[in-house]
């Protein structure tokens, strides 16, 4: 059912009805933490809408799948309209939409593969050795920092740097070799595109006459300037200097700045009333983020009352602050009648999660750890996925691509533009033209050739050697051996059987020559993966479990789409970044210890401006709590081999004094009121809880 939108004025406060209001020209939103700013954009897009203006010239961007999904709900919700033609999306999945369109131009084919970050370091890898880079110089994960920061104009080619210039190209090259592209690319191409081709871009201007975007200070360069060249006059964009905790990802909260300059009759709105926290946490963050001095100034207010009291908590070393964590939630969930799900510990470092995970474990209580890579994208699963979808299919041109010498069969990067070539002049899949060059000199083979009677053809199958035709054969062989996967029972086991015929294993080792542990861990991965098969294949609700439907079933469970109900009633764990746009009841912010917040590595290698990034981050923890917030520090802390004296963080003595106490140990809870809590818990789950974590992505 729709709802009524002729009242706004009671729906909203005074700055959040302007801002709903004000649908033309350039409009800034300074939207503080808690203060309603997506009920603000929704309530904007469904007045639009009311407005008479059609949903196809509406274009509003934001950073993630789930904030674009809900966005599109709730405006839904308010109009009681389907909105086919409404297009809320991501920045990277409006990028893909562009390219979907017109890659074709700047010289990829339209069915282009996207290389998330393990296929881009695959890649890095490869290029690399084919370049004779040594060992010592193939720090991939540094030099895929320095790819992305080349290709979005963050750095330039310099003495420190040259030497990776070659390897940069081939990356390049190799990307499009592949028909593939990689995450910045999403952006770096659609700009390309728009600058390159102005008819392109006044198509889209032409389409979309009022933009919008979400979480303006995450913005980065690029994606300002992707949004700059679509932008004529309706633009607002919305956002908060004092949460800009993305730097190292290529944000740059100083686009506030630069939209104001590009824009000089912009109309700026601030939302400073903050409908979540209590006046104590409002006010404690508010003391911190003024010691911040390149910001626009602006000061939370709740009417939510002052709250309770902020308590730390010092701890004699980290598996005593863990205690602390875990015995506190037991102690309130019980006198408090809270949910597990009411609570949310914050950490600054993924390091930091183990004695607490420890502590969890030890006491039964369930956590839910978000951050980490999901499963489905691990190397080892991918490779074994992608063997399966060519079973499934041989004209998948991606997967194929990524499994033709994985594990390593001799076929390298000339061979495959070799293949490539063959392909494209035969109008087949790359599958198929391997098989017709292996059939060269059958008498189907020979007629194919003379009726395509193209120049250069049998030149091209003629470049083939035969140690690259016998790895073509042993790859083809493979695939054709493990059709049988395709029907009948006991899918698991012949996956299994696959697995062993290609000596994966022998791969991993060989992937990883200094540890065989990682290697066996990787290789458990893929075990766990068959398993999981298993699993589903012996579920009786499993009515046809053949390879197809595996495969539709696990492209399904994509991370953004992931059903979250077996995450509830459970602890929250997760890094401050990624707690950014939540909420909870109960916060403890964990290891508030000098070189943790603000983090020791980003001090020393980006001075003042990465102590205030570090202090939004700090910000951006306070104000996640509803209702308490715990700070607990660690006068002793195990670093690496050794136990190193801590420093609590200047962040917590920029908290007025006034809001703080000093935490008391918690009173032991009677026996019948515990008796009482756990018949509740007992009842709500029907079953024991059963203690163990989850990991949940970004």
């Amino acid at each position: 059912m729709a709802a009524d939108l002729s009242d706004l004025k009671n729906e909203l406060n005074p700055e959040q009805y302007e801002a709903v209001m004000t649908t033309d020209g350039a409009i800034l939103i300074i939207a503080g933490a808690g203060s309603g700013k997506t009920r603000v954009i929704t309530f904007r897009i469904a007045h639009m809408l009311n407005e008479g203006i059609p949903q196809s010239q509406i274009l509003a961007l934001t950073f993630t799948n789930k904030a674009a999904r809900e966005m599109s709900e709730r405006i839904r919700e308010l109009t009681g309209k389907k909105l086919p033609f409404l297009t809320i999306s991501t920045f990277h999945a409006f990028g893909v939409k562009v390219l979907r369109q017109d890659i074709s131009k700047l010289g990829w084919r339209e069915n282009f593969s996207i290389y998330d970050e393990t296929d881009r370091n695959a890649l890095i890898k490869e290029t690399g050795r084919e370049l004779h880079y040594s060992p010592e110089q193939l720090d991939i994960y540094q030099i895929g920092i320095l790819i992305s920061d080349i290709k979005t104009g963050r750095k330039q080619w310099n003495h420190e740097n040259e030497i990776y210039r070659q390897l940069y190209e081939a990356y390049q090259e190799g990307l499009k070799l592949y028909n593939a592209v990689d995450f910045d690319d999403l952006i770096v191409l659609p700009i390309k595109l728009f600058r390159e081709f102005p008819e392109i871009l006044q198509s889209y201007k032409d389409r979309y006459k009022y933009i919008m975007v979400d979480e303006f200070q995450d913005t980065s360069h690029q994606q300002y300037e992707l949004m700059h060249l679509l932008s004529d006059k309706n633009v607002a964009v919305v956002g908060d200097d004092d949460q800009s905790i993305y730097s190292w990802r290529g944000a740059d909260y100083q686009n506030i700045i630069n939209f104001e300059k590009d824009f000089p009759d912009v109309k700026e709105i601030r939302l400073e009333q903050n409908y979540r926290s209590t006046g104590t946490i409002l006010a404690a963050a508010n003391g911190v983020i003024r010691h911040n001095t390149n910001r626009k100034d602006k000061k939370l207010w709740s009417g939510n009352g002052e709250g309770k009291p902020i308590e730390v908590q010092m701890s004699d070393n980290e598996t005593a602050e863990s205690d602390f964590i875990v015995d506190t939630i037991l102690s309130l969930a019980v006198t408090e009648k809270r949910k597990y799900d009411d609570f949310c510990v914050l950490i600054r470092a993924n390091t930091q999660s183990r004695p607490i995970e420890e502590a969890f474990l030890q006491k039964n209580v369930p956590y839910v750890m978000s951050g980490g890579t999901s499963f489905f994208q691990r190397k080892e699963i991918k490779d074994i996925i992608s063997y399966l979808r060519v079973i499934a299919n041989h004209d998948d041109d991606v997967n194929l691509l990524r499994i033709i010498n994985t594990p390593r069969r001799g076929i390298g990067r000339s061979a495959i533009e070799k293949l490539n070539t063959v392909s494209r002049n035969l109008g087949c899949s790359l599958y198929e033209a391997m098989k017709s060059i292996l059939e060269l000199g059958d008498d189907k083979a020979e007629d194919l050739l003379n009726s395509m009677d193209q120049t250069g053809l049998t030149e091209s199958f003629a470049d083939f050697g035969e140690a690259t035709k016998d790895s073509f054969k042993e790859f083809v062989s493979i695939i054709e051996d493990n059709k049988t996967m395709l029907g009948g029972h006991g899918l698991a086991k012949k996956v299994r059987a696959m697995v062993e015929q290609i000596r994966y294993f022998d791969y991993l080792l060989s992937e990883n020559p200094k540890s065989e542990k990682a290697a066996r861990f990787k290789y458990l991965n893929v075990e766990s993966l068959i398993n999981s098969m298993e699993m589903w294949e012996n579920n009786p609700e499993t009515s046809d479990p053949n390879l197809y439907n595996y495969l539709n079933r696990i492209t399904l469970l994509s991370r953004d789409d992931m059903d979250d109900d077996d995450d509830k009633g459970k602890v929250n764990l997760m890094t401050i970044h990624a707690s950014k746009g939540l909420e909870f009841p109960v916060v403890f912010i964990a290891g508030c210890e000098e070189g943790l917040i603000p983090h020791g590595r980003a001090v020393d290698e980006g001075g003042q401006q990465a102590v205030e990034e570090e202090r939004r981050l700090f910000y951006v923890a306070i104000t996640r709590a509803r209702d308490k917030l715990y700070i607990s520090a660690c006068r002793q802390r195990r670093r690496m081999q050794s136990v190193v004296e801590s420093q609590t963080s200047r962040f917590l003595d920029e908290i007025p004094a006034n809001l703080v106490k000093y935490a008391e140990p918690e009173k032991e809870v009677d026996l019948k009121t515990a008796e009482d809590f756990f018949a509740q818990m007992k009842k709500r789950f029907q079953a024991p809880i059963v203690p163990g974590f989850t990991y949940k992505p970004n």
